[in-house]
């Protein structure tokens, strides 16, 4: 299989390693060509101009959520047998691959966790099934990660809780916290502080991303302020509803 992935960033790094084989030809292509050529140095596999070098028998489009329709299609051309993405989100990709590559085997997967993390749980959405999109599952599943499946709908309706309700609770949490010794802390409180920890040692631009393209944190406001207003027979009905 010859393999290209745009985006030389964690995650087109992380799938190049996850699903390429022994045998196949794995190329980066990335608006910083200084990126393309780490990645296939690190990973093994070459930098190229793509999309003016040639086709792939396989695509990934690995980049920012808000670049994935269209890098999907400046590169539709070069997919020759199959494409997919690892973006985050479903319902666009999804639609600018069917749109863009008709022809071609089309897949969506979601890591649902950072690269340094894996293996982990993979949402696919297989929207064009076919030898090579079984292939990918198959060696995603190898390296222990546990792939199901979904629709785009679904997913990114989770989305919307899992990762933009989520990021903006633990990131109010953050903004409303003071320090406080050690002692005090409670093992919630702890394990607040832990989340912070773990959802600050990010990229910002990413979270930017996610509470862009999914719904939630006007929720998590909404429902803070409920709590705050509420007197303690409305807390306490609260409580219980929850």
């Amino acid at each position: 299989m010859r393999l290209l992935v745009v985006g030389a960033g964690a995650m087109g790094r992380w799938f190049a390693e996850a699903a390429a084989g022994e045998g196949d030809e794995v190329a980066f292509a990335d608006a910083d060509p200084d990126a393309a050529r780490a990645a296939a140095e690190a990973v093994g596999g070459r930098a190229v101009d793509a999309p003016d070098e040639g086709s792939f028998d396989l695509v990934c489009v690995a980049v920012p959520l808000p670049a994935a329709a269209d890098v999907i299609a400046e590169y539709a051309d070069v997919a020759a047998r199959a494409i997919c993405d690892v973006t985050g989100s479903m319902r666009d990709p999804v639609g600018a691959m069917r749109e863009h590559c008709p022809d071609c085997e089309r897949a969506s997967l979601h890591p649902l966790f950072a690269p340094e993390n894996a293996p982990g749980a993979v949402a696919a959405v297989v929207d064009e099934p076919g030898p090579l999109t079984e292939t990918v599952r198959e060696r995603l599943a190898d390296r222990g990660n546990e792939v199901f499946d979904t629709t785009p709908a679904e997913h990114d309706e989770a989305m919307e809780t899992v990762q933009a309700r989520a990021h903006a609770a633990v990131l109010a949490f953050a903004m409303a916290a003071e320090e406080v010794p050690d002692a005090f802390h409670t093992p919630i409180s702890e394990g607040l502080f832990d989340l912070v920890e773990g959802v600050t040692g990010g990229e910002a631009r990413v979270y930017a991303d996610i509470q862009a393209a999914f719904d939630g944190a006007d929720d998590v406001a909404d429902a803070a302020r409920r709590i705050a207003d509420a007197d303690q027979e409305a807390f306490a009905e609260l409580y219980e509803q929850l």
